[in-house]
């Protein structure tokens, strides 16, 4: 057991586990809201006041809602693993152990606060930061999976070029914000007797949409600057995925829009959010230099000593 604690694919297999499952329970959460299932389950941390599953009384609103309470188990067990396989390999990966470790508190608190807005009877303020939480889960969960990846060859981007990989990243959080203040106050609430924000759905849809329009122009200013440099391949093709991603998702936001929002395309949607967040911290973590810890600087000095 130990030895395959100790292989670095193990590591990099659970870090990939992990980012994979918390995209994957975004889209299953969406499920639950679009299925009107948000509280086939009417309480938290059971599921109805007499029993910690769901019943045959619940009907298949239980069944959704208690299947994706129990993914969070999934991505425990992921995160466990993750950490042990971190902790074996410590001496020459601090960063991953310090990656793990925040992964599991944030799964932790995700699930508390899921039981929050189960008792707050789906308030889209709560359903929106169980939504956002789950983005800053899949921020650590790339940064950790990418820190468990071999080193490439260092190349240091000009300082304008962190600088908008940064506006870029800030841009692409707003957007997220803006879709989850549009979806609060769409036909969309997760139960008939949830509450809705009070906002213009159009009105927030537009704003929403010309957040996504910025952050496009950005990313493909960036992609054409990062070729004017001469950057390495694995730095333009983070740029291009991102561009290319962008574009997918935006033609999905459309499609979603103007057919009155079925739920199938409402969870490309979704997916299409998470796949956009995780390119855009791909671009990211390639133009910013990576910063090697203290301790493994000595541990390779001391390896080849």
């Amino acid at each position: 057991m130990n030895d395959w604690l100790d292989r670095d694919s193990t590591l990099r297999g659970a870090a990939l586990a992990l980012l994979i499952a918390n995209i994957g329970i975004v889209c299953t959460g969406g499920l639950v809201r679009l299925t009107g299932s948000g509280l086939g389950c009417p309480t938290w941390p059971s599921c109805t006041d007499d029993s910690y599953v769901t019943t045959a009384a619940m009907g298949y609103h239980g069944v959704i809602e208690f299947g994706n309470r129990t993914l969070t188990f999934v991505l425990s067990v992921f995160a466990v693993v993750a950490l042990a396989a971190a902790w074996r390999q410590r001496h020459k990966a601090r960063t991953a152990l310090r990656g793990a470790v925040w992964v599991l508190a944030g799964i932790a608190a995700q699930g508390v606060l899921g039981g929050i807005t189960v008792r707050m009877a789906l308030n889209p303020w709560t359903v929106a930061a169980h939504f956002l939480l789950s983005m800053a889960l899949i921020a650590v969960a790339v940064v950790f999976w990418q820190r468990t990846r071999p080193e490439p060859p260092r190349w240091t981007a000009p300082r304008a070029m962190q600088a908008a990989a940064v506006v870029i990243t800030a841009v692409s959080a707003a957007a997220l914000v803006l879709g989850t203040v549009v979806t609060g106050s769409g036909p969309h609430s997760g139960d008939t007797r949830a509450s809705r924000t009070g906002f213009d759905p159009e009105a927030m849809s537009q704003l929403h949409a010309d957040s996504v329009f910025v952050l496009v122009g950005l990313s493909i200013a960036v992609w054409f600057g990062l070729r004017a440099l001469g950057a390495p391949l694995r730095v333009t093709r983070a740029a291009a995925i991102l561009v290319l991603v962008e574009l997918a998702q935006g033609v999905v936001g459309f499609v979603q829009y103007f057919t009155g929002l079925p739920w199938p395309v409402v969870i490309a949607h979704m997916l299409g959010a998470c796949l956009v967040w995780t390119a855009t911290l791909n671009l990211l973590l390639a133009v910013r230099p990576r910063r090697v810890q203290a301790e493994e600087r000595d541990h390779s000095l001391a390896s080849t000593a």
